[in-house]
């Protein structure tokens, strides 16, 4: 079970077609493996996104940061790095960092909020959420999913 201060790593390898003519990754795809990175952090903390949209809750993106500092490019191996900056009953925010490692690095883990990331820093950021319902309308995750606000308070 993950603490919501821990963070999350997961492996990914640069495909081809996630890069540019200039030979290096695309910056839109930063933004889809912090999706990535947020989603095997729930998965790492025993929920399935699945499972959490089934009750009806939704969780979109309102704001987005990406700070790009140097390019990953074709069969890198990076490990997207996740977890929880802070969370309300009605918000969550997600740190993520893009950070290349080599090969012995290029596995899943969850190091504590006190451990040094390994690697190579790309890119950081992150994403901030609001709860709601299917039909748009703001939800108190306390109320509607007390077990899931419990974790990401932790």
């Amino acid at each position: 079970m993950t603490s919501s201060s821990d963070w999350v790593l997961h492996p990914l390898r640069v495909r081809y077609q996630e890069t540019d003519r200039m030979g290096v990754v695309f910056h839109g795809n930063y933004v889809t493996w912090f999706e990535i990175g947020r989603t095997e952090w729930i998965r790492r903390a025993g929920y399935a996104y699945k499972n959490i949209e089934e009750r009806g809750l939704l969780l979109p993106v309102v704001d987005l940061q990406c700070k790009y500092i140097s390019p990953a490019r074709y069969d890198d191996t990076l490990l997207i790095c996740t977890r929880v900056l802070e969370a309300s009953p009605l918000r969550v925010s997600f740190q993520s960092e893009v950070r290349r490692v080599e090969e012995e690095l290029f596995h899943a883990n969850c190091l504590s909020s006190e451990a040094i990331l390994p690697g190579e820093l790309l890119v950081s950021g992150g994403t901030k959420h609001v709860w709601v319902n299917e039909q748009w309308q703001p939800v108190r995750l306390s109320k509607s999913f007390p077990e899931l606000y419990d974790l990401l308070k932790s």
